[in-house]
C-alpha cells in the first residue's frame, strides 16, 4: 500500500464505497455527481489511479469492473491522529471538543463509546 493518503477527491469515492461497498464505476459516479457535476470518465480514471495507488481494488465481470475499498477510515483516522496530533489522542479530542459546539446529550453519548471500547480493551486483554 502506499505510503501517500487519499487526495480530496479520491477521499469523495472512498466515503462512497465504504457506505454502498463494492461497485460499479457508474454505481460510484452516480453516488457522488448527485449534488455537483461531474464526468464518468473522471470518475473511472480516478478509480484507476486508486487501484494503482492501493486505495481500492477491483475484480471484472464480463466488461463490468466492480471496485471496493483497501483503505480503511481506520487507517485514514489513524494517519490524521499520527501528521497533525503526532499520535496524541487526547489532543485530537480535546481539539475537536474546542473546535465543535458539543451537547450535553453528545457528551455522555461520548463518554459511553469510551466506556464501551475501556470494557472492550479489557476483556481482550485478559485472554
Amino acid at each position: 500500500m502506499s505510503e501517500m493518503g487519499p487526495s480530496e477527491r479520491e477521499l469523495d469515492v472512498l466515503k462512497v464505497l465504504w457506505r454502498i461497498g463494492e461497485a460499479k464505476v457508474r454505481d460510484v459516479h452516480s453516488a457522488m455527481c448527485e449534488e455537483d457535476m461531474c464526468a464518468f470518465t473522471t470518475v473511472q480514471t480516478l478509480l484507476r489511479i486508486m487501484a494503482d495507488k492501493g486505495l481500492v481494488k477491483h475484480r471484472t465481470v464480463g466488461r463490468t469492473l466492480f471496485y471496493w475499498p483497501v483503505y480503511s477510515r481506520e487507517q485514514l483516522s489513524s494517519r490524521f491522529l499520527h501528521r497533525v496530533f503526532d499520535g496524541s489522542l487526547d489532543k485530537f479530542v480535546l481539539n475537536m471538543l474546542s473546535a465543535e459546539d458539543v451537547s450535553a446529550d453528545e457528551m455522555r453519548e461520548l463518554e459511553k463509546l469510551i466506556a464501551k471500547a475501556r470494557r472492550k480493551r479489557q476483556k481482550g486483554s485478559e485472554r
